[in-house]
């Protein structure tokens, strides 16, 4: 990175991305019932509480000691993270919510000057701002699969997370006849 506030810049776009893939995956699992969450397409498919087991793993992997140890820890049990465990969605949430809360303590805590920082993951070199556009491509990769479960499961009872169907003209006019503003990651697309 060239500068200090390019640095800061970085790391609080990549906050508030990481912060809006957490939300769209909360909103999308709140539409379900307990047994869709363990809804499978099939047998070498996942369900949403697969994905958010391996979400976790993922996340307590790579951001425990994240500029210290290897990101992939010893004691991670990474195959058994896609077996389907008999929990509630109280239970997934603490699940869901432990993994976030290590990432985003871990990022909140990073320095601009952490971001050339070199870390590992699988014994690899990474620096700390390509471990995190990995992580943060990963996450988003698997929110959609949580959002295309879920909207599957709903059917036609889905209540859409942006922009609804044959409605993007309507938004637009309402868009554009506010005054400009910068987007926060809280905002709904």
């Amino acid at each position: 990175m060239n500068t200090l506030e390019g640095c800061k810049t970085y790391l609080e776009s990549v906050i508030k991305q990481f912060l809006y893939y957490k939300k769209l995956g909360e909103q999308a699992i709140a539409q379900l019932d307990d047994t869709s969450l363990h809804w499978q397409y099939n047998q070498e498919s996942n369900s949403i509480t697969i994905i958010v087991q391996h979400l976790t793993g993922n996340m307590l992997s790579r951001f425990t000691d994240f500029l210290t140890t290897d990101g992939e820890k010893t004691w991670r049990k990474r195959d058994e993270e896609f077996e389907d465990q008999p929990i509630d969605r109280k239970e997934l949430m603490i699940v869901w919510n432990k993994g976030w809360t290590c990432l985003l303590d871990t990022m909140y805590n990073l320095r601009p000057s952490d971001l050339d920082s070199i870390i590992y993951i699988r014994n690899e070199g990474h620096t700390v701002v390509e471990a995190i556009n990995r992580q943060l491509a990963h996450y988003a990769y698997h929110v959609g699969q949580i959002v295309y479960l879920a909207k599957m499961i709903k059917d036609d009872t889905w209540e859409t997370l942006s922009i609804p169907r044959n409605g993007s003209a309507q938004y637009n006019r309402k868009k554009f006849g506010q005054k400009k503003s910068k987007r926060h990651f809280t905002d709904k697309p």
